[in-house]
């Protein structure tokens, strides 16, 4: 056989643009097969996939919900199908004539799967040509050309460890999902999804809403003095707190006897001054923090403001293009080969980072901190040697990596150093007080890290015996509060300790759930439809929503990498587990789809019919737009608009007038409340419409005018006065206060309109409303067809959306929702459908 090309098989398009680049020395050129990118230079191919190429599904005809049952599908066939024809076609065309395949794969369980259905891709159309694997845990030319010249082979147990967990998935998911919404009468794109990782999760943010609502409130009161030194000088003024032993002799600052709390506040008040009974000086060492890994990421960019699925994805863009290690990862210790003090070494030529860099290499020595967990597959999260510019990335994009490299930088920093002054002070009658001062004596590590707490509490300089002024007192009343909601990486790392999900999905799996409704608002909030799906899988099916399915899933998919346990072993315990939940769900369908349902109806019920005394609820019309009708229809005909944008929800303010639930809007980044329907409708009606100028389609031959309209729907537009003879029309933002200027537009005869905002936002000058439109479809017509186009679709989504096949806004109108997002890292098929109304 004729040596054909070297065919390099990576997981994503971007990976394989880098890695060409890399291993050409950039002198490698694209070619478009069947709309895949095919990078080329002498006798090697690189193509990247687009994640799973290859999906697992039942045989078509078990897609039919009425004609099979859903307990059918837990012995059901799996089948293996192409999800991306394109990518598919084109990897066997360059394997055919393939000498040697090299597959360059995420070094992942994940990534092994995807290897392995490479592999068998290759071998349906060239049996015998030779495939190596290779591993890197960054897209560096160190890293890339080291793993290329020492190739491994494929694990094909770590791949049956991934196989195993989508087969379950899918089996699992399925058949519940189907259950429960055939169960419910809810098909169609609201059919009710559950899963084998969502529903443990789910009970976990159910639970915590419960012990809220169960939370009862203990009244307590706290009492304060303000202190000062006699010698007059204002820095020796400081607050402190009073406090008692409590029965087992320990200091208590909570008085929760309201009597007790006002004696004691009477001799606090009635004292002029305090004596110094106790001053305790002591220096604390303040240790750097651990290297990153997944979880602990996703913790520190939530305190920036970043979704658990936004810091994972720009993570993953900054590994692919060589700026940072692999981000999914639990090590916490660096690996033997780094070099802390080369890796510094390459920031100090730089702005940003530069002066810091040079302070950690002029140390005496650098010891890197270690975490508790240390395992062999990928290095902590730490920034590569490749360095980018500010210009080379997004704001957001900017951010993350700034921290990252300023967590690297913290774990080879010095401790710091703090001096802790503890004073106590008794008034006339052995009352005492206390106050806590902390000082910072050496930043150590905060001095590169500005994300720890630094701050400073003062308390002066005194000495026991001295008398100190009594200038102020206090009575605070308070009670106890309920456990917080969980915020994303809160809930991330329960699920961790807790076994449920991998640091890989666990992100995705919190995504899901807002995707289906089941959550709403940050941190996030159970719906209606999730505390319903929780108490029926307790009641009738606990293990729907227990964490040891999932944890012994994990555990078995471990088992199945080491090779103490097979693919057929696991999966079909699985579905034994899953036949005995079905036992207890199909003894109890009726009760659980009456549960449901009326789960289902409350979550849309938006209050009472002023007409008739009915329920007005969210309905869907044909076309898909949403409005609020009454469910005494067709008897009674009463409805009220929604905007035309966004999926409802419903909140649980009401209006003080109607009593109706307020609505938000889900709509991507322009998500926004709707508040009372109703109000909104009668503040349409009552507003007369404001003329501001003529019409420039009908003016000249039937005087019409174009007035500022607001319609009950709660949008804003101008129109023309002789609607409908005449539809001329231009949007207006729905947000804000529309003002009327003084003025005027010369080329149109109109006055120039301003949008300003309660909230502080700074006010936005329109300017004539046919100028603007006019300028935005200028604009649109330059990037109309482009993906960025779109709210919501930054960038590097957008080049994820090309990978997948959806090169503009037209194929994205034109995609399967679920298709897509089975296609695209990061993105729910309810995220594709917002994106999908932004475009129409």
């Amino acid at each position: 056989m004729s040596q054909g090309p070297e065919l390099i098989i990576t997981e994503k398009d971007n990976a394989a643009r880098r890695i060409a680049d890399i291993l050409s020395g950039g002198s490698a050129e694209a070619d478009r097969q069947n709309g895949v990118n095919v990078y080329k230079w002498g006798g090697k191919r690189c193509i990247g996939l687009s994640g799973h190429v290859v999906g697992v599904d039942f045989p078509p005809e078990y897609n039919d919900w009425r004609d099979v049952e859903p307990v059918e599908l837990i012995e059901a066939p799996i089948d293996k199908h192409p999800t991306q024809e394109n990518i598919v076609s084109t990897l066997r065309l360059l394997a055919r004539k393939a000498g040697r395949v090299v597959i360059a794969t995420d070094y992942d369980r994940e990534g092994e799967l995807i290897g392995k259905e490479a592999y068998e891709l290759v071998r349906e159309v060239n049996e015998a040509v030779p495939v190596d694997r290779v591993r890197f845990s960054s897209i560096t030319e160190n890293e890339v050309t080291d793993a290329f010249a020492n190739p491994d082979e494929l694990d094909f147990d770590l791949a049956a460890a991934g196989e195993a967990r989508q087969i379950v998935d899918l089996v699992w998911g399925a058949a519940l999902t189907r259950f429960l919404s055939l169960s419910a009468r809810q098909l169609g794109d609201d059919f009710i999804s559950v899963g084998r990782v969502q529903g443990p999760t789910l009970k976990l943010i159910v639970d915590r809403e419960r012990e809220i609502e169960a939370f009862d409130p203990e009244a307590y009161w706290e009492l304060f003095a303000d202190l000062e030194k006699h010698d007059g000088d204002a820095e020796g003024s400081f607050e402190a707190q009073y406090f008692y032993l409590d029965d087992d002799g320990n200091e208590a600052e909570r008085v929760w006897d309201e009597d007790a709390a006002e004696t004691a506040f009477e001799a606090l008040a009635a004292s002029s001054s305090a004596t110094v009974d106790a001053v305790r000086r002591r220096t604390r060492t303040d240790d750097p923090p651990a290297p990153f890994n997944t979880t602990q990421f996703i913790r520190a960019a939530g305190s920036l403001g970043y979704s658990a699925q936004r810091a994972m994805s720009i993570a993953e863009d900054l590994y692919t293009a060589g700026y940072l290690t692999y981000p999914r990862t639990d090590n916490t210790v660096y690996p033997d080969d780094l070099d802390p003090r080369e890796l510094l070494d390459s920031f100090t030529g730089t702005r940003t980072f530069g002066d810091d860099a040079q302070s950690l290499l002029d140390q005496e020595s650098i010891e890197p901190t270690a975490g508790d967990e240390e395992t062999t597959d990928h290095p902590p999260i730490h920034p590569t040697g490749e360095l980018p510019s500010r210009a080379d990335l997004t704001e957001d994009e900017w951010e993350v990596y700034e921290l990252v490299v300023r967590r690297f930088f913290a774990t080879v920093a010095e401790p710091a150093t703090w001096e802790h002054l503890r004073v106590v002070a008794i008034v006339a009658d052995d009352r005492s007080l206390k106050a806590n001062g902390k000082r910072l004596l050496e930043p150590g590590y905060h001095a590169v890290y500005p994300y720890s707490n630094a701050s400073e509490s003062f308390v002066p300089d005194v000495v026991e015996g001295e008398e100190l002024a009594v200038t102020d007192t206090s009575f605070e009343a308070k009670e106890t509060q309920p456990p917080r909601r969980y915020g994303q990486s809160r809930l991330i790392e329960t699920m961790e300790e807790m076994g449920i999900g991998t640091k890989a999905t666990r992100h995705d799996v919190i995504q899901k759930l807002y995707d289906r409704g089941y959550i709403e608002s940050d941190p996030p909030r159970p719906t209606r439809l999730a505390r319903a799906v929780v108490e029926a899988s307790e009641e009738f099916a606990d293990r729907i929503v227990s964490e040891e399915m999932t944890a012994q899933l994990e555990a078995d998919m471990q088992a199945i990498s080491r090779g103490e346990s097979s693919l057929a072993e696991v999966t079909e315990e699985s579905r034994e587990i899953l036949e005995s939940v079905f036992e207890g769900l199909m003894e109890s369908g009726d009760e659980v789809g009456e549960h449901l349902q009326k789960s289902l109806k409350a979550d849309k019920t938006v209050g009472e019919c002023p007409d008739c005394g009915g329920d007005l609820v969210i309905r869907k019309s044909r076309q898909g737009s949403y409005f609020i009708g009454c469910d005494s229809y067709p008897d009674c005909e009463h409805t009220l608009p929604l905007p035309s944008t966004g999926k409802p929800l419903l909140l649980e303010e009401t209006c003080e007038e109607h009593g109706l639930h307020h609505i938000k809007m889900l709509a991507g980044r322009k998500t926004f409340v709707h508040g009372c329907p109703l109000c909104k409708a009668e503040a349409a009606d009552e507003q007369e419409d404001e003329v501001i100028g003529p019409c420039p389609d009908c003016h000249e031959e039937h005087g019409g005018e174009l007035a500022i309209k607001r319609l009950r729907s709660g949008s804003r537009l101008v129109g023309c006065t002789r609607y409908p003879d005449c539809d001329y029309s231009l949007p207006l933002p729905r947000r804000g206060d529309i003002e009327v200027t003084d003025e005027t537009c010369e080329d149109h005869d109109l006055p120039e309109v301003r949008i300003t905002y309660e909230d502080g936002d700074e006010p936005w000058d329109l300017g004539c409303p046919i100028c603007n439109y006019r300028e935005y479809q200028a604009e649109q017509s330059e990037s109309g067809t482009d993906l960025e186009s779109v709210s919501g679709i930054g960038a590097k989504t957008a080049e994820k959306l090309k990978d997948a096949g959806v090169e503009d806004v037209d194929s994205l109108k034109s995609a399967e929702p679920d298709s897509l997002a089975e296609q695209v890292d990061g993105v729910g098929p309810d995220t594709v459908r917002k994106w999908q109304t932004e475009a129409d």
